[in-house]
């Protein structure tokens, strides 16, 4: 099983981890570790998959799996038997023990917690949900001083690989007008026949730039692309059917 631990100086008692798609059961086009139960997979496989990851983590409790929609709602996970499953782009905790996570082959997870271990949160953030306000959602239902705050950025699409349209690009700058460093001419706009998706959207620094807004200045990760290794990493931009990553966070018990 490979296993990403971010390079981060998070304080004791806090646990992060984000999965590739190697060291799992699952077969073909959900080779080999997907952890989605919503993409399709044999639900044994999954099922497989989750435990194998409970068990090599050592996680205190089953994570608390969301049903992800693409937008800004962020569940607070108040105790460890949350196992309902939710719709929700993120979740947050200060209960040691709960374990948050998302799910993504292309969109951007991050992960949170604040410089003294005493909450945490996982963010799902496509683009939709990121220009919508995701990331400024989870920080709110954290509660905490920005300057607190540490976070990590998981592997999601390159911006050479993130062709957008023009819908995309003016949706960012009509919410911050800085956002057009983010964008840049693609390609195909050079060719006889220019894609219809002029621009390269860059995911890792738009997130920058909201969570530098809101004051956060302590951001690590980023960078990772998930469509150009498809040996380690899940992309539905790549591959249109396919598994999905997790990346976790949690308290420990002893904080």
């Amino acid at each position: 099983m490979e296993l990403i631990r971010p390079d981060w100086p998070s304080p004791p008692g806090v646990r992060a981890i984000s999965t590739t798609r190697i060291g799992g059961v699952s077969q073909g086009v959900f080779a080999s570790f997907n952890l989605g139960d919503h993409v399709g997979d044999d639900p044994v496989c999954v099922a497989a998959n989750r435990a194998r990851l409970q068990t090599a983590l050592g996680l205190p409790s089953a994570p608390c799996w969301l049903r992800q929609v693409h937008g800004c709602s962020i569940l607070r996970v108040d105790h460890r038997h949350n196992h309902l499953c939710h719709d929700a782009d993120g979740a947050v905790s200060g209960v040691p023990g709960t374990v948050c996570a998302v799910m993504t082959a292309d969109c951007l997870p991050l992960l949170i917690c604040d410089d003294r271990g005493t909450c945490v949160a996982a963010v799902h953030a496509g683009w939709r949900g990121l220009v919508d306000g995701v990331v400024e959602s989870a920080v709110a239902a954290l509660g905490m001083a920005p300057e607190r705050l540490l976070v990590w950025l998981g592997p999601a699409i390159g911006s050479a690989a993130f062709a957008v349209g023009d819908e995309v690009r003016e949706r960012f700058i009509a919410a911050d007008a800085d956002a057009a460093f983010a964008f840049c001419r693609h390609p195909s706009t050079e060719a006889a026949h220019p894609s219809p998706d002029g621009w390269c959207a860059d995911l890792f620094a738009l997130a920058r730039q909201r969570l530098s807004r809101l004051g956060i200045e302590r951001i690590y990760g980023g960078g990772d692309c998930t469509v150009s290794q498809p040996q380690r990493f899940f992309s539905y931009r790549r591959d249109g059917v396919t598994g999905r990553m997790a990346s976790l966070i949690w308290l420990t018990e002893d904080v």
